[in-house]
């Protein structure tokens, strides 16, 4: 199999929010949406954020009611602390704060009004030997 490209497609109460929480804090930009339906792009980088609303018609019908569960949307950055300092300055709540991981992961979480987990992460050296 080859895979040409990724996207990530997240059932939400209110794509509206969703949607414009990621264009207001992250760079987002709308390529489609409807009042049910929300295709974002960056810039930066290639890989669409789809947000659903809960209960389309379209989606299977096991799945077509339930709401983000589990679910992490991590955007990996250059500058954690300066990332943060934006989000505050910006009336982002922080919902989990900076943590570091002995395999080198450094990272924060914020929450989008639906619960959608928005985590940045910068990796750095690790500090247990175990993961060198």
């Amino acid at each position: 199999m080859k895979i040409k490209s990724v996207a990530i497609s997240v059932t939400v109460k209110d794509v509206a929010s969703s949607s414009k929480f990621l264009m207001d804090h992250f760079s987002f930009k709308e390529k489609w949406s409807t009042n049910e339906f929300a295709y974002l792009i960056h810039d930066d980088f290639d890989f669409p954020v789809i947000f659903m609303e809960s209960g389309m018609s379209i989606l299977p019908e096991a799945i077509r009611n339930q709401k983000i569960s589990g679910c992490i949307l991590a955007f990996v950055v250059q500058d954690l602390e300066l990332e943060e300092k934006r989000l505050k300055g910006e009336n982002v709540n922080i919902s989990a704060p900076i943590t570091e991981d002995p395999w080198g992961e450094r990272l924060f979480q914020v929450t989008d009004p639906n619960g959608l987990t928005i985590q940045l992460v910068q990796w750095v050296k690790p500090t247990d030997s175990q993961y060198s």
